[in-house]
Formats: structure tokens, sequence, C-alpha cells
């Protein structure tokens, strides 16, 4: 019996278009982009879009590819092209400040474009699609 799959195939790989595999997709990307370590002392959260700001041009680059993967799926979200277009602003403005060597590291800490471009395929993804819908909490409040 063979069955059908919805998604991109890719290599050997079939990628799923299902909306909850997107939105652990794009959660776990932004996790390791934006929130994978906390720094001691000031509790912040930092990831690899951070770390790779002190590689010179090819690190602001690898991270604005890295996040326009998330882009790439909001477009097969059929997300509206405004809202396209703001997320390439994110990640636009990001790539800019993380090309000031060494200190771009400082302005990408707070303007975290991943997390922004998240927020808005979550409220799509709400609207659109409410059975993938969870709910936020901290683990040790349950």
């Amino acid at each position: 019996m063979v069955t059908e799959t919805k998604g991109a195939k890719i290599g050997r790989f079939t990628v799923s278009g299902e909306p909850r595999a997107v939105r652990d997709r794009i959660e776990g990307l932004e996790h390791v982009l934006e929130r994978l370590v906390v720094l001691p002392g000031i509790n912040r959260p930092v990831g690899l879009d951070v770390v790779l700001d002190f590689v010179p041009v090819v690190g602001p680059t690898v991270a604005a590819g890295l996040g326009a993967y998330l882009a790439w799926e909001a477009r097969n979200l059929g997300m509206s092209k405004w809202q396209l277009s703001r997320m390439a602003g994110n990640i636009g403005v990001d790539w800019l400040l993380g090309m000031i060597p060494f200190v771009g590291a400082v302005p990408d800490f707070f303007f975290r474009s991943n997390t922004r471009n998240l927020r808005m395929i979550k409220r799509h993804l709400d609207r659109h699609h409410p059975e993938t819908m969870t709910i936020e909490g901290k683990a040790d409040e349950l």
C-alpha cells in the first residue's frame, strides 16, 4: 500500500507542509538562533545569531540565510506580501547591524529579528490554523 505525503521532496527526505510540523520547525530554529543558552549573571538568552556576528561578513550572512528560511516557511503558509516584506525588513536590519565588525553583536543582542518573525508567523497560524495553537508557559508552573 502506497501512501501519499504532503510536502516538498528534498533529496531523500520529504519536508512536511502540515501547519503543525511547520510550527515545530520554525520554533526550533528560532530557539537555536535566539535562545540557545542563557548568559549567567544577566539571565539573558543568546543564540547562534549573536555568536555568528563575531565572524565578520560571513557570520551575519549565514545568520540572515537561516532567518530567511523562516520567511520561506511563512511564504509557504500563504502569508501576505506585506507580512513577508516586514519579515524581510527585519532580516535586513539584523544583517546590516551584524555587518559592523564585532560591535554588531551588541545591537543584535537586543534586536531579535527571528523572534519578531516567529511572532508574526504564530499569529498567522493561530488565525488560519487554530488546531496548531499551543499553551505557552513555564514547565515548572505545571
